[in-house]
């Protein structure tokens, strides 16, 4: 597992300002040690601003699977202004890591071995042929012509869970039966 992102490319940039050898190198510190193994950091940007008496740092971090983050601060220090960044991009590390997770388990931890038996037959043990399904209750229903909608009412009316009908329209026999999503399906044969 990687601990740290290892020579990342940094850029640091600045707008109004010119940059000094500390505060490069501060940033460059600072991005170097974040310290997380995802996502992977493949670019850094690093951005200083000064605009009157604010200063404002921005952090923008190209990382693996075409993410991107960004972040910034401002403050009246630009070294504060820098840390404020870091701490809110680790942040939304943090939150892209947590998602990964979440969203992608391991299934390996959730595998039980079952031991393996084998099944010994008595001699008393009889093998019966096996023999065709049986109907066990038979139920008439009256199949009666009507539209759609009065096939609807009725099954609205009933406590049943279809209604067998001989549509009116397509003389064809049609079923009406209840949806789990408190809806009506038909089934309509077709030849």
């Amino acid at each position: 597992m990687q601990t740290a992102n290892v020579n990342v490319p940094i850029r640091v940039t600045g707008r109004h300002l010119s940059i000094t050898e500390a505060i490069k190198n501060y940033a460059e510190t600072k991005v170097e040690h974040i310290h997380l193994d995802y996502p992977r950091i493949i670019e850094a940007h690093v951005i200083l601003d000064i605009e009157k008496h604010r200063q404002m740092a921005e952090i923008v971090l190209h990382c693996s699977n075409h993410i991107t983050i960004e972040a910034s601060a401002e403050c009246d220090d630009m070294y504060a202004a820098i840390d404020g960044a870091i701490a809110r991009i680790t942040q939304q590390m943090r939150k892209f890591k947590t998602k990964l997770l979440r969203n992608h388990r391991p299934r390996g931890k959730d595998i039980k071995h079952l031991e393996e038996k084998v099944l010994h037959l008595d001699d008393s043990f009889e093998q019966h042929e096996e023999s065709e399904p049986q109907v066990i209750k038979t139920e008439r229903y009256p199949v009666k012509p009507m539209f759609l909608d009065e096939a609807v009412l009725q099954l609205e009316m009933s406590n049943r869970q279809f209604v067998v009908f001989l549509n009116a329209k397509s003389e064809q026999v049609n079923i009406l039966y209840r949806r789990k999503d408190n809806g009506f399906g038909l089934i309509e044969p077709t030849f």
